[in-house]
C-alpha cells in the first residue's frame, strides 16, 4: 500500500460493500493542492457529496456558512473519527490522520461512514 498522490478533481467515494453489503457511491471532489485545500468549502452554501482534503490532519470552519460532518482518515483510508462541526470552530489535529472528508452535517451516518470503516476513493482520470 504505497503513498497515494491524488490531483485536484472529481471522483467517487465508495463506502461499504464488504461482506455482501451494499456499497454506497457518493460524488467526491478532491482537493490535493495547497490552494484547493485552503479554499475547501469556504464561500459555498452547500456541497454535493463530499470533499476530500489530502494531505490533511485537521480542519477549521471559520467563515463557513453551514455545519459539516468531518471524517478523519488514516493512510489506508480507514475512518479514525467522525465529528460534526458548526461554523466558526477549530478542529483539533488527529494523530495518524492523513486525509479529511467533509460533507454536509448529518449525511455521513447515512452513508455508513463511522470509525473503523474503510472507504475507497475512485478518482476520475
Amino acid at each position: 500500500m504505497g503513498l497515494r498522490r491524488w490531483r485536484d478533481g472529481r471522483g467517487q467515494l465508495v463506502v461499504g460493500g464488504g461482506s455482501g453489503g451494499t456499497a454506497v457511491a457518493v460524488p467526491l471532489e478532491i482537493a490535493a493542492s495547497y490552494r484547493a485545500r485552503t479554499k475547501g468549502l469556504l464561500g459555498r452554501d452547500a456541497v454535493q457529496g463530499a470533499l476530500l482534503l489530502t494531505p490533511a490532519g485537521s480542519v477549521h470552519t471559520f467563515r463557513m456558512r453551514f455545519p459539516i460532518d468531518v471524517a478523519y482518515l488514516d493512510r489506508r483510508l480507514t475512518v479514525l473519527a467522525v465529528r460534526t462541526m458548526p461554523p466558526g470552530r477549530l478542529g483539533l489535529p488527529r494523530l495518524r490522520s492523513r486525509h479529511v472528508l467533509e460533507a454536509e452535517a448529518g449525511v455521513m451516518a447515512g452513508w455508513g461512514v463511522r470509525a473503523g470503516v474503510r472507504v475507497e476513493v475512485r478518482a476520475e482520470e
